[in-house]
């Protein structure tokens, strides 16, 4: 297996991106190939580990060489088709001619999924592709679809979404019969606008025929709970529950941390809790998630967060491999062609 990693995408790369593949080689199987400037690649690896080339580093890891990168700012679908050297145009391509079995990429979340669409394609049957990123719940996790690939949706949209998620969670997650619910603003069936309304009667009515577990309507506070496995909704909704958790997450984090180390005798207080709060904290990060799946195209194709650090590539890379091992894009070719 190989796995194609945009090293020029991102915050922090390419400094992110050679060390979480350094670290990630050492655990996982498939080999890696970074898409970059050779030269400024080699220089940081001569940095970081002494090497004159990341060969002798790792074994596992090689670069092809590109000559342009596709910046935060450009225009998606002018980037895709006038940067043709860029490093994740590039990426695409090696993953469409088969030298490549996923493709990760930290980089212009707008251009990631205009050349997954142009230059992948979406699986046939499928109206929509749509990103799902893996979020933390109670003794658990679950899948959140759309989180932005499309911020306005209709019914088809969602009840696609719903059966995505459940192919997705079977082969990879191993959850025999995923528990699907309908992000709303109530439980109740008549509550919503259109959108959600006109969806909940779909899976309610067509559960069986779309081969979802559907559970109903669940409100925001209740995603957490561990009692859905994944949660539908549109990609506009879907962005601003994602970015508000990240922000609630990190005032957790912060005030907890000024909390407890306010004077030196809290700062003892907290030793024995020390294990607990390393719990919570390590449950609660994001970046021990991995990336966000853009299910719904003919490949598998990896989102990372665009400030991801080491650690949140080396997630990546190790979530990347499993999503290929698990043949969940076969399998949902398989079910929508049907």
């Amino acid at each position: 297996m190989k796995i194609i990693l945009d090293a020029m995408g991102g915050d922090n790369s390419p400094d992110a991106t050679i060390k979480g593949a350094v670290r990630a080689a050492r655990e996982i199987e498939a080999d890696i190939i970074l898409t970059g400037d050779e030269n400024v690649i080699q220089q940081k690896v001569k940095e970081f580990y002494g090497k004159e080339n990341i060969a002798e580093v790792s074994s596992k890891i090689s670069i092809r060489h590109t000559t342009e990168k596709i910046e935060m700012e450009d225009i998606p679908t002018q980037a895709i088709r006038g940067k043709k050297d860029s490093s994740m145009v590039v990426g695409f391509n090696m993953l469409k001619n088969g030298e490549g079995d996923v493709f990760i990429s930290a980089g212009n979340s707008g251009a990631l999924l205009t050349g997954a669409t142009l230059l992948i394609g979406r699986i046939r049957g499928i109206d929509r592709p749509a990103i799902a990123p893996v979020l933390p719940a109670h003794h658990g996790k679950f899948l959140l679809m759309d989180a932005g690939a499309n911020t306005n949706c209709k019914p088809l949209n969602l009840v696609q979404f719903a059966q995505m998620s459940t192919i997705y969670l079977k082969n990879t997650l191993g959850i025999e019969n995923p528990r699907i619910g309908l992000l709303n603003i109530g439980t109740e069936e008549t509550k919503g606008n259109d959108l959600v309304k006109e969806t909940y009667q779909l899976l309610k009515e067509n559960a069986a025929e779309y081969q979802v577990n559907f559970v109903g309507n669940v409100e925001g506070r209740d995603c957490f709970s561990g009692e859905v496995d994944a949660v539908i909704t549109d990609g506009f909704t879907g962005n601003v529950f994602l970015k508000t958790i990240e922000g609630v997450g990190k005032l957790v984090k912060v005030s907890l941390t000024e909390s407890l180390t306010k004077n030196i005798f809290r700062t003892i207080a907290t030793i024995p809790c020390l294990p607990a709060i390393n719990h919570f904290k390590k449950m609660t990060d994001y970046k021990e998630y991995g990336g966000a799946l853009f299910l719904g195209v003919k490949k598998p194709v990896v989102k990372a967060h665009g400030s991801s650090d080491e650690f949140l590539f080396y997630t990546t890379l190790k979530q990347a491999e499993n999503f290929v091992k698990s043949g969940a894009v076969e399998k949902m070719i398989e079910h929508f062609e049907k």
